[in-house]
């Protein structure tokens, strides 16, 4: 029964995970390349700095949006409705993939302006912020139509820290991304 509700609560944090990985896909489109912050700096650091752009964000959130839509339509097909999450209304689909999208970047930006403040370049480890900063905005965000149980919230962050090592070794293995982390 332990195994069901981490593979449900990875299957509800899909999205949010989508969207975390999405802009590393889309860097090269050239639509909303421009910074978050419209490069400006706050006492002399960038705020949030060059890597931070509409583009990952619009396209994250899309992203993370058309993942929510798959998982409702699987939920209306009836397949794999053991992964749903208890509770979770799939018919909700815009609002969990909006929310669980938009909550991972903006999440993963308010870390990159503590990461400027303390002097840590772009690509320099923050850990365990660099892992968790997506989980917690999307944990954070989703609220609005989905209270996470707590066993769930426990899980999300310990699987998604582990998964998130995991998964920037393989893309810097692969060649997708320049860092490790």
């Amino acid at each position: 029964m332990k195994y069901i509700l981490i593979l449900q609560t990875l299957y509800f944090m899909l999205p949010a995970y989508v969207a975390n990985m999405a802009p590393v896909f889309f860097r090269k489109v050239n639509l909303l390349n421009y910074p978050l912050d419209f490069n400006r700096k706050y006492k002399g650091q960038p705020i949030l700095g060059p890597h931070k752009t509409f583009r990952g964000l619009v396209f994250g959130t899309l992203m993370s949006i058309i993942t929510a839509y798959l998982q409702h339509l699987l939920a209306v097909k009836g397949i794999a409705v053991f992964l749903q999450a208890p509770g979770v209304d799939y018919s909700k689909w815009f609002w969990l993939g909006l929310l669980l999208g938009s909550g991972a970047l903006i999440g993963d930006a308010v870390k990159s302006f503590f990461k400027r403040r303390v002097g840590i370049n772009p690509g320099e480890r923050f850990v365990p912020w660099d892992q968790l900063d997506f989980v917690f905005g999307s944990l954070i965000f989703v609220r609005f139509v989905y209270a996470v149980p707590f066993p769930m919230f426990v899980i999300a962050i310990i699987a998604s820290f582990l998964l998130h090592i995991a998964a920037n070794h393989i893309g810097f293995y692969l060649k997708i991304r320049k860092e490790k982390w």
